[in-house]
């Protein structure tokens, strides 16, 4: 008879949240998610090591986004939850180590997240930014 080991939750996390938030922003990217930023908030809040922020341009371009990245996260053995998918214009997903806000491009701007931590508006960002590519702001 063969016996089956239990795994700890432990074992499943990833020990290294760069690779995390490297499978996020490769989701992303396959996605097609425009003026994503992560922000690394390591030392800085108890909430999360980063957030990782990214505009979609419709509720099912959004919605799709944010199944994807629940699979992501659930394969690397994080509990997950969703807020806001059925509306698709802001959708909150909290893994734990990381929150991730995905955003219609109009809803993103009102609400400008990226302000409260210091950072350019998404519209006003960066030229590296604003060109579609992935930016890492330290927070």
């Amino acid at each position: 008879m063969v016996r089956s080991r239990a795994i700890s939750a432990t074992e499943l996390r990833p020990h290294d949240p760069d690779k995390l938030v490297e499978a996020v922003v490769v989701s992303l990217d396959d996605d097609k998610a425009e003026e994503a930023v992560v922000i690394d908030l390591r030392g800085r809040s108890s909430i999360a090591d980063h957030m990782v922020i990214a505009t979609g341009r419709s509720q099912r371009q959004v919605g799709a986004m944010a199944e994807h990245l629940m699979e992501k996260l659930k394969a690397f053995g994080l509990e997950v939850s969703l807020e806001g998918k059925t509306q698709g214009d802001w959708v909150l997903i909290d893994g734990g180590d990381i929150i991730i806000h995905l955003f219609r491009p109009e809803v993103r701007v009102f609400y400008n997240l990226e302000g409260m931590w210091g950072l350019p508006p998404a519209e006003k960002a960066p030229e590296a930014l604003s060109s579609g590519k992935l930016g890492e702001f330290r927070a």
